[in-house]
């Protein structure tokens, strides 16, 4: 299905994640311009993420939301993942394909893609006094761990990895925003809105069709007054390119 023919369409994902979304969208026809807002960098300090590995056991419950971060602290654990006692909890169904990818056993994974229906989940959890780790970006939407916390758990959030713009996006953006303008961009997180509305400009965006991955990211794009012309439902990567017609 070539519904995208003529259509010119920037993806603004990591280097290392870009083609599960340019893939699809070039069989759909469109004309694919990459265009990298986010690199994925270590740690400020390593020394926080290597110190919950290493007592990883000690914990009841890993709740991961994003490949990212399963990435960073499968890296930095330095045994197989399938041998960690703690249960694991992902944010939705590929969260939880790329915890499995990476060799953990998952037990926990909401039927929605977002936080709030993470939380959810947990409801018939007895969560006073368990434990959980979070590893997660080093600027992150906060909602899961006061969640948790005010259910009675123990939460330990560690920063595993930190979204970098990168050095050539500047020049790159520049050269993608002008006349002719493309047809649509597509968003996939909220780190991506705000690195590119930095890097070109809300009255530029504003010439271009915006498609979301989520409520989350659809909001974040809409603080800086431009609209969401599509959003992914279900709010996965396969959802954004169905959304966009």
């Amino acid at each position: 299905m070539r519904n995208l023919d003529g259509q010119r369409v920037v993806v603004t994902r990591a280097v290392h994640q870009a083609e599960e979304l340019a893939g699809p969208l070039r069989e759909r026809g469109a004309e694919v311009v990459l265009l990298p807002v986010i690199a994925i960098a270590p740690p400020a300090d390593l020394y926080p993420l290597e110190l919950a590995a290493a007592q990883v056991d000690r914990f009841d419950w890993i709740v991961f939301t994003s490949a990212n971060a399963i990435n960073a602290f499968a890296a930095a654990l330095g045994r197989e993942p399938d041998t960690v006692e703690a249960r694991i909890a992902t944010v939705g169904a590929a969260t939880q394909a790329a915890a499995q990818r990476a060799g953990f056993n998952v037990s926990l994974t909401p039927d929605k893609y977002l936080a709030e229906a993470l939380i959810e989940s947990f409801e018939a959890e007895k969560l006073n006094e368990r434990r959980i780790l979070i590893p997660s970006a080093a600027v992150t939407r906060d909602v899961v761990a006061p969640a948790l916390r005010a259910r009675g758990a123990t939460v330990e959030i560690v920063e595993a990895y930190r979204n970098v713009i990168p050095e050539t996006a500047a020049a790159r953006a520049w050269e993608v925003f002008r006349e002719p303008f493309p047809d649509w961009v597509t968003f996939a997180s909220t780190s991506a809105v705000e690195n590119l509305v930095r890097l070109a400009g809300a009255h530029k965006l504003a010439r271009v069709k915006i498609a979301s991955i989520g409520p989350v990211t659809s909001s974040a794009v809409s603080a800086h007054g431009l609209e969401v012309a599509a959003e992914a439902a279900p709010h996965t990567v396969p959802g954004l390119v169905a959304s966009i017609r």
